[in-house]
């Protein structure tokens, strides 16, 4: 019988810190999971290392299903980000080692295709509207249809989702930046940049809007009814989403499209959002919510509400992630739109392969597997460093959510 003989935690920092599991089978066959956590990446590391590991080897890597059981429900401590990293990795690894035993994409294997590509959305932003404005235009020239804008509100320095030097990529201090916030100004000035936005790129393009938490339900509840006439395609994490029950009062009151979950890791943390059709789209990621077995279960629950799928896709989530994403959604009946923000050339390097954007969207090829490969050589002239995302504290220093 094949059997896991070896499973190793690679840490690298191609332009930003990445944790990757690679399990090799006793047929030498090799897969990878992603297992980044921005700013607790040694975290998981660790948890891999010195808990999951030991339990891998000599275990049948054929048996994906009974492996995620084990590591779930088998152990005391349960969900939470670390845990549900950790154990994605495993999940996706074991599904790269499925398929290229099979011979087969992983897409094949998750009941094949329901599309032709994977539509996407990048993100454009700017310290002033016209900076925003002109940004967005250059990723209508690659070929995005579906825009994420962001703009800094006047008078409040490092507002959220604004690139720095071309780049945003807001974990990039040994120690946590603390950024003022006002929710005031955001409110009084965000819905101007929308419309300036959406007169600007006209009725054909997708526009999006990250609010990340900032908001109490009655405020995103305002916020969503003063932007309908925009015609956003989602509101993303309007209020922080520990309570189910804040979305409901945003629901009374506003039309607008909402988009929660990529801070949630499991199937009972959206649950009633998607019972109850408190959101439209569900933005759980592989990597965090335990892999492509549990997010699939995820997605399942979703179609049978008219729920749709917008997984996370920031950078700080590796290629593997970024291939398993697009295969899963590839194959799921119910995919609404996925976040695409592209790495910097030195990722490359570590990481060969994956999906390919082309043309707004995001395609697979047929090799076996998820199609990406790790290349030590390069890893290992990239050393792991401390990086941490700001903490936002509102004008009279009170600590405020991010």
């Amino acid at each position: 019988m094949t059997t896991i003989e070896r499973a190793e935690v690679l840490l690298t920092s191609p332009g930003r810190n990445f944790v990757t599991l690679r399990i090799t089978t006793s047929d030498g066959v090799t897969g990878l999971g992603d297992a980044t956590l921005n700013g607790r990446e040694l975290a998981v590391a660790s948890y891999l290392r010195d808990h999951v590991v030991p339990l891998l080897v000599g275990r049948d890597p054929a048996r994906i299903e009974d492996l995620w059981q084990y590591l779930f429900r088998g152990a005391y401590w349960r969900r939470g980000p670390v845990t549900m990293t950790a154990i994605a990795a495993v999940d996706v690894a074991l599904w790269d080692v499925k398929g290229k035993v099979a011979g087969l994409p992983v897409y094949q294997l998750l009941g094949g295709r329901s599309r032709e590509q994977v539509l996407v959305y990048t993100h454009a932003s700017g310290e002033s509207v016209p900076e925003m404005l002109e940004d967005a235009d250059r990723a209508r020239e690659l070929g995005y249809a579906a825009i994420r804008v962001q703009a800094a509100v006047p008078g409040i320095a490092g507002t959220y989702g604004v690139k720095k030097n071309g780049r945003y990529e807001p974990a990039d201090h040994a120690l946590p930046q603390e950024q003022p916030w006002s929710t005031e100004a955001y409110l009084a000035f965000a819905p101007d940049y929308l419309r300036a936005a959406r007169e600007h790129l006209g009725a054909e393009v997708h526009l999006l809007h990250d609010v990340h938490h900032r908001l109490t339900p009655l405020e995103a509840a305002r916020f969503g009814r003063s932007v309908e006439d925009v015609g956003l395609y989602w509101m993303e994490d309007p209020t922080p989403a520990d309570s189910q029950d804040a979305f409901r009062l945003i629901r009374q009151h506003t039309t607008t499209p909402i988009a929660v979950g990529e801070v949630l890791t499991s199937i009972w943390d959206v649950k009633d959002l998607i019972t109850e059709q408190l959101v439209d789209y569900v933005r759980c990621s592989v990597v965090h919510a335990g892999g492509i077995t549990h997010l699939r279960r995820i997605y399942d629950l979703a179609a049978l509400y008219n729920v749709r799928s917008g997984s996370h896709g920031a950078s700080d989530l590796s290629p593997v992630t970024q291939a398993a994403a697009t295969h899963l959604a590839t194959a799921i009946p119910n995919f609404g739109i996925q976040e695409h923000m592209g790495y910097p050339d030195l990722t490359a390097e570590v990481f060969h392969g994956g999906a390919r954007y082309d043309g707004g969207a995001l395609h697979v090829d047929d090799v076996p597997g998820l199609g990406v490969e790790y290349d030590d050589a390069a890893a290992a002239r990239f050393e792991y460093s401390p990086k941490y995302l700001p903490v936002a504290r509102r004008l009279d220093g009170s600590v405020h959510d991010w």
